[in-house]
């Protein structure tokens, strides 16, 4: 086997990720690829609008100005390839502004772009066709603001090997932009399921930066630094297995936890993680501590892909509003709760005098009290809060009105309101929604553009056919343990978590802190504890699978978000804090390990 080995550092996680990030990497990190993701579907609508109002526009300008404007010349001199999906909705207009940045460095780069993944154009072809959403069966909307497919690693590695310094790429799978290169970098083959999962995994663990370098660990107190934090790079060998770590002297921390805790992120069945490319098993992929700050990745295992690629649709959806204002005092929490409602109550009835329609949806929650956690919040009462006002209408001017009816209630309504937080009133915004379908791969031709020369990617070619139906069955959970000799602890102390959100469904991922106490995850967080625990928030079923690598469970809620993204007006529209609830859950185990972890 070749000894080979590739470094890949990755310095966003999404549209609006540090500054600071490029410039560690480029300068301390010692890479051969720099990549970068930018995209999530909220993003997507948001840089189809801007290419609405200027053809130009429609791409992560940060990667521009913050990259490549400063970085050229370091990049260019240190012979790194740079990946990213940061052209958005107009990879071509993002070329341009790259090559431009180039000139004014004095360096010349060349720049490659990726194609194909806007399909909104032939959206008439789709609706003939029959494409209906992946979950509810529901048909295409009428109205569409974005169409774009998840494209895969290929065509970023054809761009490598046609000799680009630099790839844009529009939507594609998050881990593609580390997969690409790594299919290039080691010549990897279509077939090669086992390392091309290996490499999605080391693409999904690297993808949102500093999040597994100690970002939104569960043990947030041992990660140092949070000041100068560490953004993640994968030394990738040839099979796949690769060892994650930082520059030196920043501060973050990688373990077998954070590392773990990253790999659970947003991964639905992680027996079927589907990309373009090859459909991952993450059940038995291992985390090993080689050294401090340097953790070893192993164990993914791949199978043929799908015959289709996932495609995200967004569509408008009517407007909404969010506002929040502080109330203090005693009974602060009924106050606030009851000014808010006040404010609905009158608002309704100047809409029913004006001939407005009713709120399509109103959300109150007064956050001081606990109000994400429902019947498990611990704060009767407060002399302080918050209360947040969101609500959901057809009409624009209708919430403008909610808007100008909150301020009024600081001299005619409860005592104790300070007034909303902001500087003026606050602009209701439209509503996007997304739509999740699946398209034939033979229906979506992919190129890349190479100095103005494109080259036909045969996608199509890839399908291998999998389906859902081929995974083996789910074991039952474990007997509960027996009602006598138990004590309750949180489920913090017997376990790690992560959460995140896959439009409207909440993914939230637990794993053992020590191997003796997965048989009691079995047991006490089941499916439906869970979907009790979450039933003030959770409209759907909850499935949970097994990860025996990390003696771990991964669970989907459905139909927990309200509605996901732009179109929640929950407080937790992406299910960030959801492992954080769900680790305060009480777990029975036998009174001698209680008190032992409450030793």
């Amino acid at each position: 086997m070749s000894t080979k080995t590739v470094r890949v550092g990755c310095h966003s996680g999404f549209w609006g990720d540090t500054e600071t990030a490029a410039v560690q990497l480029v300068r301390h990190g010692n890479v051969d690829y720099l990549v970068s993701d930018y995209l999530a579907e909220v993003t997507m609508s948001i840089m189809a609008a801007q290419k609405l109002r200027n053809p130009q526009a429609g791409y992560a300008v940060d990667f521009v100005s913050v990259v490549m404007a400063p970085l050229a010349r370091e990049i260019a001199e240190k012979k790194i390839k740079v990946v990213t999906n940061a052209g958005g909705v107009n990879p071509l207009a993002c070329r341009d502004a790259v090559l431009k940045a180039c000139e004014a460095a004095g360096v010349t780069l060349k720049v490659a772009v990726v194609l194909g993944d806007d399909i909104l154009p032939r959206v008439d072809e789709f609706r003939a066709a029959g494409i209906r959403e992946m979950d509810t069966g529901a048909e295409l909307p009428s109205r569409i603001a974005s169409m774009n497919a998840y494209l895969g690693g290929f065509p970023i590695a054809r761009a490598l090997a046609e000799g680009a310094d630099v790839v844009i790429t529009g939507r594609c799978v998050d881990s593609a932009v580390t997969l690409g290169a790594l299919i290039h970098a080691f010549s990897w083959t279509p077939e090669e399921f086992d390392r091309l999962a290996a490499g999605t995994l080391c693409g999904h663990i690297i993808e949102c930066g500093a999040q597994c370098n100690g970002g939104n660990f569960t043990d947030w107190r041992l990660v140092p630094d949070y000041d100068n934090m560490g953004f993640p790079i994968a030394e990738v060998s040839s099979d796949g297995s690769f060892v994650l770590s930082k520059p030196d002297n920043t501060g973050g921390l990688i373990t077998t936890a954070t590392v773990a805790e990253q790999m659970l992120y947003e991964i639905g069945d992680p027996r079927a993680y589907m990309v373009p490319d090859v459909v991952c098993d993450f059940t038995q992929a291992t985390y090993e501590q080689v050294a401090k700050d340097r953790v070893r990745v192993s164990g993914a295992r791949g199978r043929p892909p799908t015959d289709t690629y996932k495609v995200s649709t967004t569509w408008p959806d009517g407007y909404k509003f969010s506002s929040i204002f502080m109330l203090g005092g005693r009974e602060a929490v009924a106050k606030g709760r009851h000014s808010a409602e006040s404010i609905i109550k009158k608002t309704r009835r100047m809409f029913a005098e004006k001939g407005m329609a009713d709120y399509r949806d109103v959300s109150i929650e007064v956050i001081g009290s606990e109000a994400t956690y429902g019947p498990h919040g611990r704060v009767p009462d407060a002399r302080e809060v918050v209360v947040k006002i969101a609500a959901r209408h057809d009409q624009k001017d209708s919430l403008a009105l909610l808007g100008r009816e909150i301020s009024p209630m600081s001299t005619g309504g409860v005592v104790g309101m300070t007034g909303s937080f902001g500087a003026g009133r606050v602009s209701p915004s439209p509503v996007i929604r997304m739509f999740s379908c699946l398209v034939p791969k033979s229906m979506v031709p992919v190129t890349v553009d190479v100095d103005g020369h494109r080259i036909a990617m045969q996608e199509g070619a890839r399908s291998g056919g999998f389906t859902p139906a081929q995974l083996p069955v789910e074991a039952p959970a474990a007997a509960p343990l027996p009602a006598d000799d138990v004590a309750t602890v949180p489920l913090i102390a017997l376990a790690y978590g992560r959460s995140g959100d896959k439009g409207d469904n909440a993914n939230i991922g637990i794993f053992a802190r020590q191997p003796e106490y997965e048989p009691i995850l079995d047991a006490e967080v089941t499916e439906e504890a869970v979907a009790r625990y979450f039933a003030h928030r959770i409209e759907g079923p909850v499935t949970r699978w097994r990860l025996p690598g990390i003696k771990g469970f991964n669970f989907l809620l459905r139909k927990a978000l309200g509605g996901g993204g732009m179109a929640s007006l929950k407080a937790d529209p992406l299910a960030k804090a959801f492992a954080q609830m769900l680790l305060d859950m009480p777990v029975r185990v036998p009174k001698p390990m209680a008190a032992k972890l409450n030793s």
